[in-house]
This record gives C-alpha cells, sequence and structure tokens, in this order.
C-alpha cells in the first residue's frame, strides 16, 4: 500500500510538471505591416520624400500575438544605469555604431560621473574609409557596406580617436535625420567601376570617398577645444573620455569554436576579419550579462531582430512557443538557427536596464532604429524595446563589454 502511495505520488508530480511546462502556448496571426515612425517622421523628413520614396506594399508578416500577455508595459519598471536619450540613426544602416556609441557614453559616466553626447557620424566616416582601402587591398573582394560591428567603433577610435557630436554632427544644414541612401549609392557605384576598370589607385579612391561624403555629411574636424583647451580627436579619446579601448572585450556563444578560447565572428559585417571574439558557454554569456547590467554596467548587444517573436508595435522581443518552447533553449537551438541561416546579425543595440517577474530576467534596450519609436514621441517608451532573457539568449549573438564586468571568466583563455 506504501509502495503504491510513493508511485501515486510521483505520477501526480510528474503530471503536475508536464502541466507547468506545457501551459503556456503562444499564438501567431498575419498582422498587416502598417507605416510606422520610419515612414511617418523619418522618410518625410527627407528630401524629396514624396517623389523619391514609393509607399510601401500591403504586407502580412506572421507575428506573436501579445493580446493578453503579461508582459512589460514601460520603461519605468526596469531598473536602469545611466544612458544618454535615445536618438535616431535616420535612414543609414550604422545601428552597430549608434549602440556602441551609446555604450560608450554609458561608460565614461560609470567611471568618471561625466556626461558625454558623442558624434556618431565622426566614427561613420572613418569606418567607411578603412572599408574602402580594404576594397582596395584586396581588389573588391572586401565586403563594403552600411553594416559593421560593435568592436569596428572601438577600432576607429584606436586609429582616428572620436568627438563630440556638436562637433561633427554629420548633418547639413537644416537637415533632420542623416541619410546615407545617396551617399552609399554613389560610394558603391564608384567602387565598382574601379573594380571594373582595374584603376587601383589609392590616393585617388580614397579622396573620391572622402569627397562623395564631404558632400553629404560634411568635413571632420581634425582639432576639437573643450574647456577652452585644444586637441586632436585622440587627445579628447585620452585625455578626456579616458576610456581605454583594450579594456573593451567582445564575446560571442557559438558551438563551432571551443569554448574558453577566441575565435572569428563568421558574419558579413565582420569585414576586416577580426578574430578575437571571446566564446564563452551558453550559460556563462547567460550569467554575464545578468550580472553585468545588476551591477552598473551596460552592454552593447548585436543579433537578429528579424523574428515572429519581435514585434514593433509592442515593442517586445520574446521567443514563442510555436517557435521552441523556453525549456529547450539551448546551445545546440542557438547554433542551429545559427548555421542555417535563420538566426542572422541584423542590428545593434544598448542594454540598459533589467526587471525581473516571475523568475525571469526582462531586458531595457536602448535602440537607435525607427521600430522602438512607433509608440510617439509623446510616450516614455520613445526609442526603446523590452527584450525576454530568452530572445537574448537565443537570438543576440554577440556583446561588447568592459573586462571587469567578467574578470571571473578571462583566466580561463589564458590556459
Amino acid at each position: 500500500m506504501k509502495k503504491l502511495n510513493i508511485l501515486l505520488l510521483v505520477v501526480l508530480c510528474s503530471t503536475l510538471v508536464m502541466a507547468q511546462k506545457t501551459a503556456r502556448k503562444d499564438k501567431g496571426f498575419f498582422k498587416e505591416y502598417k507605416p510606422g515612425y520610419y515612414q511617418n517622421s523619418i522618410l518625410k523628413g527627407i528630401e524629396d520624400y514624396e517623389v523619391k520614396v514609393e509607399a510601401p506594399k500591403a504586407d502580412k508578416r506572421f507575428k506573436i500575438d501579445y493580446a493578453g500577455m503579461d508582459i512589460p508595459t514601460s520603461v519605468d519598471q526596469f531598473t536602469k544605469v545611466w544612458f544618454a536619450p535615445p536618438v535616431s540613426q535616420g535612414n543609414t544602416g550604422t545601428c552597430w555604431c549608434f549602440s556602441t556609441t551609446s555604450y560608450f557614453e554609458s561608460e565614461v559616466y560609470r567611471l568618471y560621473k561625466k556626461e558625454v553626447k558623442l558624434s556618431e557620424m565622426y566614427t561613420v566616416y572613418w569606418e567607411y574609409v578603412e572599408k574602402a582601402k580594404e576594397f582596395i587591398r584586396t581588389r573588391g573582394t572586401s565586403l563594403f557596406s552600411e553594416g559593421s560591428e560593435a568592436n569596428a567603433v572601438s577600432r576607429m577610435w584606436k586609429m582616428y580617436g572620436v568627438v563630440p557630436l556638436a562637433d561633427y554632427t554629420g548633418l547639413l544644414p537644416g537637415q533632420v535625420f542623416h541619410n546615407h541612401a545617396k551617399i552609399f549609392e554613389e560610394m558603391d557605384a564608384y567602387l565598382k567601376s574601379v573594380k571594373l576598370s582595374n584603376a587601383w589607385n589609392e590616393n585617388e579612391i580614397i579622396a573620391t570617398i572622402k569627397a562623395i561624403m564631404n558632400n553629404y555629411m560634411g568635413v571632420p574636424p581634425t582639432k576639437v577645444t573643450v574647456a577652452g583647451k585644444e586637441m586632436s580627436p585622440q587627445d579628447y579619446l585620452k585625455n578626456e573620455l579616458k576610456l581605454v579601448m583594450d579594456d573593451y572585450i567582445d564575446v560571442t556563444s557559438l558551438m563551432s569554436s571551443p569554448y574558453n578560447t577566441k575565435c572569428e565572428y563568421i558574419v558579413p559585417d565582420n569585414w576586416w576579419h577580426a578574430a578575437d571574439y571571446h566564446n564563452i558557454s551558453l550559460d556563462n554569456y547567460m550569467s554575464i550579462i545578468k550580472n553585468a547590467i545588476k551591477n552598473g554596467f551596460t552592454v552593447a548587444l548585436g543579433g537578429d531582430v528579424s523574428e515572429a517573436g519581435f514585434e514593433s508595435m509592442a515593442q517586445t522581443a520574446t521567443v514563442p512557443t510555436f517557435d521552441i518552447p523556453s525549456e529547450y533553449i539551448d546551445e545546440n537551438a542557438r547554433q542551429f538557427r545559427f548555421s542555417n541561416g535563420t538566426t542572422t546579425d541584423d542590428h545593434g543595440v544598448h542594454l540598459v536596464g533589467y526587471y525581473e517577474k516571475n523568475g525571469t530576467t526582462w531586458f531595457l534596450i536602448k535602440d537607435s532604429g525607427a521600430g522602438s519609436r512607433n509608440a510617439g514621441k509623446g510616450s516614455k517608451n520613445f526609442g526603446f524595446y523590452f527584450f525576454h532573457e530568452d530572445y537574448v539568449k537565443l537570438k543576440m549573438m554577440d556583446f561588447m563589454i568592459h573586462k571587469d564586468a567578467m574578470k571571473e571568466y578571462l583566466p580561463a583563455f589564458k590556459k
């Protein structure tokens, strides 16, 4: 009799556990795509919008149905670390620079309690120059595009320094939003013509690339004045911001390379083939992120935002159960999606806060993209997303962080 009771108890407990695991069952639906902040504000703020830009075609996309779901609704629910207010990247593919520049602004405040607003376009300008140089060196086989990675910012700052936003906005008089459509089109067409004619004169090519950018963005400064003192962009980084670029570490979690070793993050936007990403286990990957934000460190994140669980109108990102239930999200699920191309390297964002509820962690994401602004300028949520930890675990493929936020993990890389 006693054995029978024990057996019944085991069966009952197992049933309850299974019921808990299958209790949540998300639903999806085909949601009609409607113009948002990108069409209604950014494109309308660009000259000749009515003539040059066609109205978006009717489009339905399969998305998670967030109706009735218990998700964050306000940035006020989050414990936040200091960050500069969100700014728009406009009509450009430069999220990598906006997110990482925002990250470094937070670092300056964390380390020195100094509030700064830095120029994104100064970095973008020199990144294009370096891309053009690599295009020349490889005789046209290196990728020339608008995209890049977080560590492109630290790389450019090492080479060219950085300047305050007030010294270089990259906007011409009267411009409200950045628009790189024409800039990139002209540079890309020019480099393709160079390749076609086999006319590899580096000085001439770089001068032409700079001339195109100077026409649309203005000439970047070689000197800035801070508190009455004139200095170079390199001196501004060293003496005013006092950030040491070698203190910042790029991290990924991929099964394609051994854990606790450095590897190349093989995506098109890593066009210079940086192979110094610290590859760690997924459990450690998530632990570092969670512990960092809870201890005053922010994080520059990169990954995939083209998912059914990523809904810009709700400003929320989760992993629906019809994709994969939470308990099955592990390194295999992550690698499988990256290897088969269903996880892509779309976007860079800045993780600036956290909110714990019902045993799970949500992250506050500051974003320069248009979708995060669909709530409207009057909303507190303007410029933000709410990412569930499962979404970061499965879909955000790399991050940049200060070495002090993961110092306990670094000795393993020296073995």
